[in-house]
């Protein structure tokens, strides 16, 4: 069982993701042969470490108009009603319900709402240090993984392939690498 002794330099407090060194991802089968990536570029968020780790929250923030796979012309067919209706579903949110200890993974549950319809998911953290910054702060990072349905979030679109299969794959993996500045006091 992961405790807060066992984390090496483990600090409670409350953080503020540092979006210029954190990427929120996420990867999806395309044409049942390849993955395509994308990833947000804006997003904030708050972490608070508690004095025990089940006692820490996250809330987070993502604006979906920030997509970018890389491709104009795909983000802007992600951005249209056909998938993520950022004209009235511009802001995605996390909110965790809870923190517990699973063997060795640190699981965050929490409420994702995504095209205003919320579920609640599993988040695997990995804790990758906390320590001193260049600037006289204190730092920490983690780095997460947890898998989502595109349909449970209204993202229904259906483009099935003539030989079997579909042009984008239900199954939606999120990955996170955060970088938190601790408040001062």
């Amino acid at each position: 069982m992961t405790t807060a002794t066992q984390i090496p330099g483990y600090i409670a407090g409350t953080w503020d993701i540092d979006p210029v060194h954190s990427d929120v991802s996420f990867t999806v089968r395309h044409m049942m042969v390849s993955k395509v990536r994308g990833r947000f570029a804006s997003f904030s968020g708050e972490i608070t470490t508690g004095a025990d780790i089940t006692a820490s929250t996250v809330t987070a923030s993502i604006d979906a108009t920030s997509i970018d796979t890389n491709n104009d012309q795909r983000d802007g067919h992600i951005k249209s009603a056909d998938f993520f209706d950022v004209e009235n579903h511009p802001t995605w949110t996390f909110q965790s319900t809870g923190v517990r200890v699973d063997g060795d993974d640190i699981i965050v549950d929490g409420d994702i709402t995504i095209k205003g319809v919320t579920r609640n998911i599993p988040l695997t953290l990995e804790v990758n240090g906390f320590g001193p910054d260049a600037y006289g702060g204190t730092r920490v990072g983690f780095s997460g993984l947890a898998q989502i349905n595109r349909s449970d979030f209204g993202v229904d679109i259906s483009m099935p392939l003539d030989g079997g299969g579909v042009v984008v794959s239900e199954k939606v993996q999120i990955s996170l690498e955060i970088e938190g500045v601790l408040r001062a006091a």
